[in-house]
């Protein structure tokens, strides 16, 4: 039986997750949950008994239900370790880690939709926009002393599959990308690879049919 991945395209955490089974050759079932409307979707009561915080992604591998997409990340690199996406030098694992952590933990919580519903309709941008860029800042600094071709040295990594979703996101929120000259030219690497091309939310069975394939 093949993994099924419960996802909704737009999210940048089910598309950590889909690159990551893509790189490393893991067919798959997309099972689309819809976020935006969550009475049949990510609230209804069939997908709260497999993940009860509601969110996306969750896989199902192994025979089990996994949630939270560096949990899973880690899941799949520890049970099938190739093709790698950690360095097998403990530091530079370290600084794959750290990347991680910069954007799943400090960057991409705040411009969730989730949290932009708490702020005022008209200020809403201006929220996203301050603090992606304050994130940004800080990972333009951090990649200035890890960075090679991608995140951390010259091999793809989970650094990468975290950061090519939150740039997407953070172009859609018109953040000005020519700041962070570093990120840009990864992400410009990062684009052109099949896995993270096939794992674009533009290429999901859920995503609208005016954008499916741009």
């Amino acid at each position: 039986m093949k993994p099924i991945l419960y996802s909704y395209w737009h999210s940048s955490c089910s598309w950590r997750v889909r690159t990551a089974l893509h790189w490393k050759n893991i067919p798959y079932e997309t099972r689309a949950v819809n976020l935006l409307k969550p009475e049949s979707g990510q609230h209804s009561a069939e997908y709260l008994a497999i993940n009860p915080t509601a969110h996306v992604p969750t896989l199902f591998i192994d025979g089990k239900n996994i949630i939270e997409s560096i949990a899973i990340l880690h899941y799949l690199e520890e049970t099938r370790p190739l093709p790698a996406l950690l360095p097998q030098d403990a530091y530079e694992r370290a600084k794959v880690r750290e990347i991680v952590e910069i954007i799943a933990s400090g960057i991409q919580p705040l411009p969730n939709r989730k949290v932009q519903k708490r702020v005022e309709h008209d200020k809403r941008l201006e929220w996203v926009q301050h603090w992606v860029n304050s994130g940004f800042r800080a990972l333009e600094e951090k990649l200035y002393t890890t960075a090679g071709k991608y995140c951390v040295g010259d091999e793809v990594s989970m650094a990468d599959c975290c950061l090519l979703p939150q740039v997407f996101n953070a172009r859609n929120s018109q953040v000005d990308m020519r700041q962070y000259p570093i990120i840009s030219r990864i992400v410009s690497e990062l684009e052109m690879i099949p896995a993270f091309i096939a794992a674009h939310p533009h290429n999901q069975p859920d995503c609208p049919t005016e954008l499916s394939g741009k």
